[in-house]
């Protein structure tokens, strides 16, 4: 499933033109022509193996695109500068001024306030529903609806959108369904159950190692052509372009994505298990206590676990920063935003990254402000690092 280092097309990624175990960088922002015609016909439309400006493509991309379409099973993807510039670029393709959208409510802060705030400036309505709730979701279509759009794993609550169930209604009513598949790369394939469009802020697990900003948009071959169209592309006209130096790195990285989310997913379950006989309330797809866990076994590829994130409510702000000072002390891990790190990264997300979100939404989806969530990170040994939790748990008479 998913990413499969032994494919067709990662014979043509991993030789350079030299011979090179490894692609090279071409670090150049613009292309010779031998003939004015062929210059005319690349503006034109896209030749194979044919560059123009880095604006446009560039090899060092390309490879990277190749591998992602691979990986989340599309006929094309674009790499963008950033997630967010992934999901703007999308929805500003499919909408215009007048359309309407329909999102999950528990998303990512920065993507609700693109939504909430930004959208609305080009007379883009955007109406917030529960995914979970197929009636809302029906009740909330409309006429100028052109699109729903969900996280896989929603962040930082971890709810589980039935893609299956949403593809169905996008079908029936002529819309595209977008997928930000950011928290579950290789553990859920969003295209394979129906999506039209996947993406990623490839910062996170996909690159693993934090050094980098990047994000990229994973679907059919028309698709993309559009955004890339030099007169009316999303992508091509805003400009959101990758770095060619971080796209090798990238690319070189995701080599390692399926051992890297394997042991996320193990180490995650592990400290998810351990909060739960302490009985603090835990939010983590891999519990059977989750309320979707049966949901996600359904639509999960096997072997890769049910992933590196999870959140725990502590019970209120004062508690949750203390810990999280207590831990970071402890060498658990950093008090850090972004997540998929090789360490262990925690934040409180109802005044970081959902921050965005007013107070009284953030209580009316259950997210409370003694939430932290953990991207749980590679230790090898996720026992001993839990040990340091009890002593932080401890030092505050929490255990």
């Amino acid at each position: 499933m998913g990413f499969d280092p032994s494919s067709k097309i990662q014979d043509r990624l991993v030789f350079g033109e030299f011979g090179g175990v490894n692609p090279s960088i071409t670090d150049s922002s613009t292309y010779t022509f031998l003939s004015p015609d062929t210059m005319k016909e690349v503006f034109e439309h896209e030749i194979e193996g044919c560059f123009l400006y880095s604006r446009h493509w560039n090899p060092t991309n390309k490879y990277l695109s190749a591998a992602l379409a691979e990986l989340e099973s599309s006929e094309s993807t674009l790499v963008t500068a950033s997630g967010m510039s992934a999901i703007s670029s999308t929805v500003l393709q499919i909408c215009s001024a007048g359309d309407e959208m329909i999102s999950s409510r528990t998303i990512y802060g920065g993507t609700y306030a693109l939504f909430k705030n930004f959208l609305p400036r080009f007379g883009i309505k955007v109406r917030f529903v529960n995914m979970s709730d197929t009636n809302a979701i029906k009740k909330a279509l409309s006429k100028r609806t052109r699109l729903i759009f969900c996280e896989s794993i929603s962040n930082p609550l971890m709810e589980i959108a039935d893609v299956p169930q949403l593809s169905k209604i996008a079908d029936q009513h002529g819309i595209k369904l977008v997928v930000d598949n950011t928290f579950s790369p290789m553990i859920i394939s969003p295209l394979r159950l129906g999506a039209d469009v996947v993406i990623h802020s490839l910062t996170k697990f996909i690159n693993g190692t934090s050094d980098c900003v990047a994000g990229c948009i994973c679907s059919n071959d028309e698709f993309i052509n559009e955004l890339t169209d030099i007169n009316g592309g999303a992508s091509m006209l805003l400009g959101p372009v990758l770095d060619s130096y971080r796209a090798a790195g990238i690319l070189k990285n995701l080599h390692s994505l399926h051992i890297r989310i394997q042991k996320h997913s193990k180490n995650a379950l592990y400290v998810s298990k351990q909060f739960e006989k302490l009985d603090f309330k835990v939010f983590y797809p891999g519990l059977p206590s989750h309320g979707q866990h049966d949901l996600i076994k359904e639509i999960m590829n096997p072997g890769f676990g049910f992933g590196g994130m999870l959140a725990v409510d502590v019970g209120n702000k004062e508690i949750a920063d203390n810990l999280m000072t207590k831990m970071q002390e402890e060498k658990v891990g950093y008090l850090a935003v972004s997540l998929g790190y090789f360490k262990t990264l925690f934040t409180s997300p109802s005044s970081s990254t959902a921050s965005e979100i007013p107070k009284n939404e953030q209580e009316k989806l259950g997210l409370s402000d003694g939430l932290i969530r953990i991207s749980v990170g590679l230790d090898n040994d996720i026992k001993r690092s839990f040990k340091r939790i009890i002593r932080c748990l401890k030092s505050l008479d929490l255990v």
